[in-house]
C-alpha cells in the first residue's frame, strides 16, 4: 500500500471514528451537530494553522539580508523541488530541530532553530531544510493539520461523552452511559492519537526520501539526524512542552520522555531513519563520495 493511500484510509479511519463517537453521544443529530464543530475548526486550521503555529513558537521571519545562509539554503532546494520559494522564519531555541507548516506550497513556511543552525554543518542543515521542502512539495503539512484537528475534536467528544452519559429524567438510557462515557474519554483520544501518529511517521519516512533526492544527497540527512538526536534528546523544548499536539510537525520529536519506534512514537526512531537514508544513498551511488561531498560549498 502506497504512502498516500495508507494516509488517506488512516484520515478516513479518523473521520469514521469521530462520526460514531457524535452518534453515540447524540444520535443522528449528535453527529450532524459534531460534523458542522469539526468542519468550523477544521476551516479555521485550513487558513490560519501556519500563522498560529509560527506565533506560538515566537518564530521570526527572515530574508537574504538578515539570514542570507539559511535563505540561500531554502531558496537553492525550492528550486529544485520546483516549488514557490516558501518563507523562511528562525525559532530563538536551543534544541536543534525544524519544520514546515501551510495550506499549500504556494503559502508555506519553513521554521529552523537557532539551536540547529549553531550545531549543524551547511550540508547537514540542508539535508533537513530539504525534508521540510518534500513536506511542503507533498502536501504533508496541510494533511497534518487535518488529522491534528480531528484528533482533537475526538477528544473534545470523548469528554462530552463523559458528562452527557447517564439517564434521561424519564428513567431511559440517553446517550452511551456513565460506564460507556468513560470508555470513550479514555480509548477515543488513545485511538485518534494511534492514527495520527501512524500518518506522521509514514509522511516522515517519504519526506527523508524525497528531501534526500532534492538535496542530492542522502547521508547529509543522515548526519544531520544523528546530530540533533544527540543534542534533542538533552535540550528541553519549553514551547513543545506546552504544545505536545504540535510535536508531529517537527523533523525530530521535540518532547522528552519518548521511546524508540514504538506504537506511541510521533516519529520512526533515528537509527530506523538513518538506516534508510544509507540504503538510498547505495541506490544512489553516493555512499562512497559522502567524505567528499561534505566538503563541497553549500549555500
Amino acid at each position: 500500500m502506497s504512502n498516500y493511500l495508507r494516509t488517506g484510509v488512516l484520515i478516513a479511519a479518523l473521520t469514521a471514528m469521530f462520526a460514531g463517537i457524535g452518534f453515540l453521544i447524540g444520535g443522528p443529530q449528535g453527529m450532524v451537530i459534531a460534523f458542522l464543530i469539526a468542519a468550523g475548526m477544521n476551516l479555521f486550521a485550513y487558513w490560519n494553522s501556519d500563522k498560529v503555529v509560527l506565533r506560538m513558537y515566537g518564530a521570526e521571519e527572515v530574508d537574504r539580508q538578515s539570514a542570507p545562509g539559511l535563505y540561500g539554503i531554502v531558496e537553492q532546494l525550492a528550486q529544485r523541488a520546483e516549488i514557490p520559494m516558501p518563507r523562511v522564519y528562525i525559532i530563538d531555541n536551543d534544541q536543534p530541530n525544524a519544520f514546515a507548516t501551510g495550506r499549500n506550497p504556494q503559502n508555506a513556511a519553513v521554521a529552523a532553530t537557532t539551536g540547529l543552525l549553531s550545531r549543524l554543518s551547511n550540508e547537514e542543515v540542508a539535508g533537513v531544510m530539504a525534508h521540510e521542502i518534500a513536506h511542503v512539495k507533498n502536501r504533508d503539512t496541510l494533511t497534518m493539520t487535518i488529522t491534528a484537528t480531528i484528533a482533537g475534536a475526538i477528544g473534545m467528544l470523548a469528554n462530552m461523552a463523559m458528562f452527557m452519559g447517564g439517564s434521561s429524567s424519564n428513567g431511559e438510557n440517553r446517550g452511551v452511559g456513565i460506564v460507556g462515557g468513560i470508555l470513550l474519554m479514555i480509548l477515543a483520544p488513545m485511538a485518534a492519537a494511534l492514527v495520527q501518529m501512524a500518518i506522521s511517521r509514514s509522511r516522515e519516512y517519504e519526506a527523508d526520501r524525497i528531501g534526500a533526492e532534492i538535496a542530492g544527497q542522502p547521508l547529509w540527512l543522515a548526519s544531520a539526524l544523528e546530530s540533533i538526536h544527540r543534542a534533542a534528546d538533552v535540550i528541553p523544548n519549553e514551547d513543545a512542552e506546552r504544545n505536545p499536539a504540535t510535536a508531529h510537525m517537527f523533523i525530530y520529536n521535540p518532547l522528552h520522555g519518548r521511546g524508540a519506534d514504538s506504537l506511541f512514537s510521533t516519529h520512526p526512531a533515528v537509527e530506523n531513519r538513518v538506516a534508510r537514508l544509507e540504503q538510498l544513498a547505495q541506490h544512489m551511488g553516493v555512499g562512497r563520495r559522502a567524505a567528499a561531498a561534505r566538503r563541497r560549498p553549500w549555500g
